[in-house]
């Protein structure tokens, strides 16, 4: 607990925390004969400021300007110059004076921790924490592993900036931070990931099973998820042991990524960098889904699915190509009017006696 939240004699008011970020964050502009520092106005102006310099900073998945690895910011320990969690203690101090009652609620989720990776750890734990796993000792384990991988840290600002880009009902980043079950789901992944390869195998399927207990994601420790992940609502994913998601994918609510049956070793399915898998599809077996490609919503996946491609139905086929280079980012996953053609077509064809393939 203290690892987290610092000594007691360092915490301080939220008062004094929100006067400090005023003046830390107020933007430069020209002066007005009826400017009011102090009025909706200037904070509206704050908010615009500051996301205009984290858009600036990390345009990375949202428009696909960069490529997903390009690293514009390097993160260690508490991160100088850490735009995203910059916005985060901006915006969660705007929401603390519009919405007082929330407050308290804020300043210990956010406000009164020294960097993103120890307030995501006690958001988690809050959430994860039962009457045998408790709150202080799942903040250990998440502070320990979120503040010393580098590659967690650059991963969870990706997948934070993917939910607020890609979501419309996301109202910011604070919003993604603190409610979000997606978001927190893969970043308990995270967690468990790098606690599978150091070993602590048990530890990481304690993780599991709470997760999927409280949020209803079941994601196996092992699995290897790239950056730039969105879990769209999160509720009933499943993810196999073997299974590998590349940079940039979003994947809606419902989807399993299972095995073909009781064979070992690699078993699950590969999903490209940038592709998009829509709600309740099911992909079964060690195959593979192509960069940028989309599969339509309640199609079962049993082929490999070729790179930019739309695969659609029950078994899916590929029904044509997708226009965006990565649709992961546009997230417009309806199956459109070529879908619904391809299947009154081959209802045709199997009710004349003829080979609807």
């Amino acid at each position: 607990m203290a690892a987290c939240l610092g000594p007691l004699s360092e915490m301080r008011t939220i008062r004094t925390v929100l006067e400090e970020l005023d003046e830390q964050n107020q933007p430069t502009r020209p002066e007005t004969p009826d400017s009011n520092p102090n009025s909706t106005a200037s904070t509206s102006i704050s908010i615009m400021v500051m996301r205009h310099k984290v858009e600036r900073i990390f345009p990375v998945y949202a428009r696909g300007g960069l490529s997903p690895r390009s690293d514009p910011v390097g993160f260690s320990g508490s991160v100088v110059g850490d735009s995203i969690w910059d916005a985060v203690r901006l915006e969660a101090k705007v929401e603390a004076e519009n919405e007082p009652i929330l407050s308290s609620f804020l300043y210990a989720s956010i406000l009164s921790h020294d960097c993103l990776e120890r307030a995501l750890g006690f958001i988690i734990a809050n959430r994860l924490q039962n009457n045998t796993l408790l709150e202080t000792q799942l903040m250990d384990i998440f502070c320990d592993v979120l503040v010393q991988n580098r590659g967690i840290k650059r991963a969870l600002r990706m997948d934070l900036q993917a939910f607020k880009e890609r979501d419309p009902s996301c109202l910011s980043y604070c919003s993604a931070l603190l409610y979000l079950k997606g978001y927190h789901s893969l970043q308990t992944h995270r967690v468990a990931h790098a606690l599978w390869n150091q070993g602590r195998k048990v530890l990481a399927l304690a993780l599991q099973s709470r997760v999927s207990e409280v949020f209803g994601v079941d994601i196996h420790p092992a699995a290897k998820i790239g950056e730039g992940i969105l879990l769209d609502h999160g509720t009933g994913l499943v993810i196999g042991e073997t299974a590998v998601i590349g940079d940039r994918v979003s994947l809606m609510q419902g989807v399993t990524l299972g095995g073909s049956g009781k064979e070992t070793g690699d078993r699950h399915p590969k999903v490209g960098e940038g592709a998009l898998i829509g709600a309740s599809v099911i992909v079964l077996g060690n195959i593979k889904i192509g960069e940028g490609a989309m599969i339509a919503s309640g199609s079962l996946v049993l082929k490999d699915v070729p790179q930019h491609s739309m695969a659609a139905g029950i078994p899916a086929k590929v029904i044509g190509y997708v226009k965006e280079e990565v649709p992961s980012l546009t997230m417009k996953h309806d199956a459109s009017k070529d879908f619904f053609e391809h299947v009154a077509i081959g209802y045709e064809g199997r009710s004349n006696g003829e080979d609807a393939a």
